[in-house]
């Protein structure tokens, strides 16, 4: 009876091992293989080089690009953090009704019922030289002249990523609330606690493993994310991604290949790192 059930549930494994297996498993395995091998202006050949790599770690500008990724992974971090926590502890504790909390959490979705690329692109008419926030401070009398910094600048591609973004960590982090037994506040506030030391002591540490999920999905999708920097930056900035785009645009597969074991490698170490922090297998 024991090996019945043990051969049953190998039986039901493999239909989902056979789809990560194509799907994730062997593309990741063929791009490995392709960043080794050499390129020219017209063609790709199969070898075994470490050019690439070579390339990559010894480019002054790979580097640069690499740092500026981290730079915007991590300011858009702080900021999804300090909105998310915000939006998730108002909901959580301030919202008495838990059908006032489905409505106000569905009205944080509703830009999400559109896409990424017109969410992004609509904050460039606004930011603009002749934009509306440069005209209503124009008008206000501000500033005698318009912000050149409000777009294509490192400001509006943290400021579209941190909109497009905020919501991954919301969800999280309100859920991983909601789960908090509220006797364990009644009981702190009965020992004399203060709203603060409240916070500090019981929601906060209960609330990291929901901080560690927001802080991965946060995190990979800003590295990963190419086309925000390229729209929002006006082609003046670039991060991992677009150094990617650009190799694929050249027919440079190989070297894009290796940016991209690169990253991978990359963005897995910050995960295990994240993951050393908290043991989020509970809240899955």
């Amino acid at each position: 009876m024991a090996m019945s059930r043990h051969v049953t549930g190998w039986l039901q494994a493999v239909p989902l091992t056979v789809v990560l297996g194509c799907f994730l498993i062997a593309p990741i395995i063929m791009i490995v293989v392709v960043s080794f091998w050499g390129a020219t202006e017209f063609s790709i050949y199969p070898a075994f080089q470490f050019d690439n790599y070579s390339y990559l770690f010894g480019s002054a500008v790979v580097w640069k690009v690499f740092f500026a990724t981290f730079k915007y992974a991590f300011i858009t971090w702080a900021f999804t953090l300090a909105i998310g926590f915000t939006v998730a502890y108002f909901l959580a504790f301030h919202v008495r009704t838990q059908s006032m909390q489905i409505a106000l959490f569905l009205l944080c979705t509703i830009p999400f019922w559109t896409s990424n690329i017109i969410r992004m692109i609509s904050w460039i008419p606004f930011l603009g030289r002749n934009g509306i926030a440069n005209s209503t401070l124009i008008s206000w009398g501000v500033i005698d002249e318009p912000l050149e910094w409000l777009l294509y600048s490192d400001f509006s591609v943290i400021l579209a990523f941190v909109h497009l973004y905020t919501l991954f960590m919301v969800v999280p982090i309100f859920n991983t609330m909601m789960r908090i037994d509220r006797s364990l506040i009644e009981a702190a506030v009965d020992n004399g606690a203060t709203a603060m030391q409240t916070l500090r002591h019981v929601i906060l540490p209960l609330t990291k493993p929901g901080i560690m999920i927001g802080t991965i999905f946060v995190v990979t999708l800003v590295m990963g994310d190419f086309i925000t920097v390229r729209f929002m930056s006006g082609s003046q900035k670039a991060n991992v991604g677009r150094l990617i785009s650009n190799d694929i645009s050249l027919l440079q597969y190989p070297s894009a290949a290796a940016t991209s074991v690169v990253l991978l490698i990359t963005v897995l170490i910050v995960i295990g790192i994240l993951l050393r922090f908290v043991n989020i297998r509970k809240e899955l």
